[in-house]
């Protein structure tokens, strides 16, 4: 009986091998961890022990990969990635072209960047931030905050993420407008007033108060929004990005906020991360940050995990594993 080798890193951690080995006796699962990290820092002993391991390696989870993975794993089938963004794994035009299965863990917690979506729109229109002057300075100065009521919520991508703002857009007696790649032509869904082709994105703009990027990184998406996107928006309109860094583009994004061509934004992810000090997008007073904290959950770990044992069940009964990526389209 010819074993099916497993090699796991990071985030399937290594008390969950005996929950692997007992999906099927032909697994063999080794965690690589500690010879990963030794071999990046210069362990020569470590770097044959990866060498032999990745030689017969079918299956590969994690959220970092080995150096030259394709050259050392010839036999490698499946690769499954312990994270929704695959766009770091598909620069490799190897990669991409190859037979390897590609899997990710989308939409386990959709709903935790969803959440953050939705902060980032009520933290600029209720104003917290101005309480908390307040607070700090002793002041009481009344003013009248916004309502999301009436608004109307532009949704870019309409994913698992995107589905999940429009339906709560929705709680709140929003006009909810999403553009949605498969769509060809205008229409409607159960959470959404209007669905469009990505085509016709700059009506999305012109008509919103608010942007919510919810899209992953590919050729197509890459600095989606740059100059004529922002002057297309309203003036008093809020970008949220939730989705990948790189679909925006961040100096010409810092010339609107400046400018004035848009209200402002509230950015979760950033072309470069951490992001550089000397980014001018530290000092705007009209951008909301956070260090790409929309999608951690301390029951992250465990619900990879669990996606991957399915998906290792399904893989060894023949079956096809949860959340394949067509590699060409980067989703």
């Amino acid at each position: 009986m010819e074993s099916i080798n497993v090699l796991v890193n990071d985030q399937i951690t290594e008390d969950v091998l005996p929950r692997i080995r007992a999906i099927d006796s032909r697994l063999s699962v080794t965690h690589v961890g500690k010879l990963m990290t030794a071999e990046k820092q210069g362990d020569v002993e470590a770097t044959r022990a990866m060498d032999g391991l990745l030689a017969e390696a079918e299956v590969y989870a994690g959220m970092f990969f080995p150096n030259r993975l394709l050259a050392r794993a010839p036999k490698l089938k499946w690769v499954q990635v312990a994270q929704a963004g695959v766009d770091r794994i598909l620069l490799d035009e190897e990669f991409r072209r190859s037979p390897i299965m590609l899997t990710n863990v989308g939409g386990i917690h959709s709903f935790a960047p969803a959440e953050m979506a939705m902060q980032s729109c009520l933290t600029w229109i209720k104003g917290p931030v101005e309480c908390a002057r307040q607070k700090s300075e002793h002041l009481w100065q009344p003013f009248s905050p916004g309502v999301l009521r009436g608004k109307t919520m532009g949704i870019v991508g309409y994913g698992n993420i995107g589905q999940k703002v429009a339906r709560v857009a929705k709680a709140f007696g929003m006009w909810v407008i999403t553009t949605r790649r498969s769509a060809t032509r205008q229409g409607k869904s159960r959470y959404a007033d209007l669905v469009l082709p990505p085509a016709d994105l700059n009506q999305l703009l012109a008509e919103s108060d608010f942007v919510v990027l919810t899209l992953p990184l590919t050729p197509d998406t890459y600095h989606l929004m740059s100059t004529d996107q922002f002057k297309t928006m309203k003036k008093d309109a809020l970008l949220v990005n939730v989705g990948r860094g790189p679909v925006v583009d961040e100096a010409a994004l810092a010339v609107a906020l400046r400018a004035g061509d848009i209200g402002g934004a509230a950015l979760d992810v950033f072309e470069t991360e951490p992001l550089p000090q000397d980014s001018p997008l530290w000092d705007l007073p009209n951008l909301l940050y956070s260090p790409h904290i929309a999608g951690y959950i301390s029951a992250y770990p465990s619900m990879v995990q669990d996606l991957f044992v399915r998906n290792l069940e399904r893989y060894v009964k023949g079956e096809k594993p949860l959340t394949v990526i067509d590699k060409k389209r980067g989703y």
